[in-house]
């Protein structure tokens, strides 16, 4: 698989700043159908423009292509429909607990550091690594900024993935992602699955190289306790349904089998 993410220089998390931009009074027209995505990018290049993206990252805009696959993921999202159980099931929880305690076991002293600094069990960090990619064995094969610009276009949620496509732009500006990267069909990038957004917000450099590289595990992990500590993880308290971090949790995953799973299998590896 070709790399999803290009090396980043740290610094260039400060462009996270877009996210707070008034996009509304420039917002492009959405749509439910793809048949008029090619007019819509030229007046979503004038948003992107607005908001800081520079040459590279509208020609990259320029040259997407309504992802049919996208959104063929996006209206067949099952996990919202599942019962916990079937949940677990299909998921394969009992495997990522076996596999979790195991590389838990093996690396103790880098999920203690992690725990220490940012205030996150490994249970919940390995708990989404295994949900999130299988821990690294397949990280997406779809085109990041295709699949984040059409759902950016397509009215569903369209406000929210807005944002994250001026992020993915943002980082082809920077050098880190290309027109050719790869991901989840939701644009997601590396081990455990960022959006474009919130690799800029929430991605550091965890191995101390002076960049971030979301498909390297350190600085994978080290960027997931990060986005779970500023969302509010208060570190020693609980994180089951009922206690402080589960609403933390609420903000990895908006299906409630994903977030009770990763809940429970987090408790099971840190047990």
């Amino acid at each position: 698989m070709s790399s999803l993410l290009r090396k980043i220089p740290a610094r260039g998390l400060a462009l996270s700043l877009f996210l707070t931009l008034p996009f509304a009074a420039l917002a492009a027209p959405c749509s439910d159908t793809g048949g008029q995505y090619e007019s819509w990018k030229p007046l979503m290049a004038e948003e992107a423009k607005a908001a800081g993206v520079g040459r590279r990252g509208i020609e990259a805009l320029m040259a997407t292509s309504y992802s049919k696959a996208t959104i063929g993921a996006d209206r067949n999202q099952k996990s919202f429909k599942y019962s916990l159980t079937k949940f677990l099931e299909i998921r394969g929880a009992e495997a990522i607990v076996s596999q979790g305690r195991k590389r838990r076991a093996q690396n103790p002293d880098f999920y203690a550091a992690l725990e220490r600094q940012y205030g996150v069990p490994a249970g919940v960090l390995i708990a989404i690594h295994g949900m999130e990619t299988g821990f690294g064995n397949f990280m997406g094969d779809t085109n990041v900024v295709s699949a984040i610009a059409t759902l950016a276009y397509d009215c569903r949620r369209s406000d929210f993935f807005t944002p994250h496509l001026i992020g993915a732009l943002k980082l082809i500006d920077a050098g880190a992602i290309t027109t050719q990267t790869r991901g989840a069909k939701h644009g997601e990038l590396g081990h455990t699955q960022f959006l474009p957004g919130n690799a800029l917000t929430y991605g550091v450099d965890g191995n101390g190289d002076g960049r971030v590289d979301l498909t390297d595990l350190v600085d994978a992990m080290a960027s997931t306790a990060n986005f779970l500590r500023q969302k509010g993880w208060r570190p020693g308290a609980g994180y089951q349904e009922g206690e402080p971090n589960f609403a933390v949790i609420k903000q990895w995953n908006a299906a409630t089998v994903y977030q009770q799973a990763i809940a429970l299998m987090g408790a099971r590896i840190d047990g």
